[in-house]
């Protein structure tokens, strides 16, 4: 899931902030009025949002990129998965899908006993999810259509929720983080996989990761404990942490 939407003043309507801007700091002020200090500037991104924003409605685009045999070699999904220490009937939210990259392998590991939400925002990729499991004979599968800032999840019954190359998609992380923990049940955990900040082979452009330490930090505002962090990726961090 790659909560993306953000809002944005259209053209004409700038225009005319602008100019109603510029004639009421011509306007004199009355003399009985102090001057006012200027505003601070504010940045131009909060620090815990979204580094990227991308359309992901071209869901042929998109299985070129995310189902590409190549991404086998260092995304090492069945070493990740196995990493993940899932047990037959467990449920697990996929989130942030996609294309459905994981859903098999999540699926085999949990059993026909599990559960596997595949979560996304893009409506044509939740269509493409259904269609894969059929395809797949993962009726264990559910694809959720969330919203930017709801995962849609059922409260208190998620085991693990595995986020894979998605956290940088997603804005004000604390606060969303914060509501995520009401899906998760006593002893569930949150998995983050995303891409060290440096020039790598493959993945992004360096200004769109985020550095370790900096998930470390949010998620611990957000209420999460690191517990634990296996070393199976080439290029990226897997950081599993439970609820404090």
């Amino acid at each position: 899931m790659r909560p993306r939407f953000r809002y944005t003043i259209q053209p004409l309507a700038l225009l005319g902030l602008v100019t109603a801007l510029a004639h009421s700091s011509c306007a004199p002020r009355p003399a009985h009025e102090p001057a006012r200090p200027a505003p601070p500037v504010a940045d131009a991104l909060p620090p815990d949002d979204a580094t990227a924003h991308h359309s992901f409605d071209d869901v042929a685009k998109w299985t070129k990129v995310f189902d590409d045999p190549a991404r086998d070699e260092w995304q090492k999904p069945r070493e990740l998965v196995a990493a993940l220490s899932l047990q037959p009937g467990m449920r697990v939210a996929d989130l942030g899908a996609g294309t459905g990259y994981f859903s098999r392998y999540l699926a085999a590991a949990v059993g026909s006993d599990g559960t596997v939400y595949a979560v996304d925002t893009e409506p044509n990729l939740v269509a493409h999810l259904r269609e894969r499991a059929e395809q797949e004979h993962t009726a264990n599968v559910v694809p959720i259509l969330a919203s930017a800032d709801n995962p849609r999840l059922p409260l208190a019954s998620i085991d693990l929720i595995l986020i894979v190359d998605t956290y940088h998609h997603i804005d004000a992380r604390r606060a969303y983080f914060g509501r995520l923990r009401r899906s998760l049940t006593r002893e569930g955990r949150v998995a983050i996989v995303d891409w060290h900040k440096h020039d790598l082979p493959v993945g992004p452009p360096a200004s769109h990761k985020l550095a370790r330490e900096q998930v470390v930090d949010e998620m611990r505002a957000a209420g999460y404990a690191l517990v634990d962090e296996p070393a199976v990726l080439p290029y990226q961090y897997v950081l599993i942490f439970r609820p404090r």
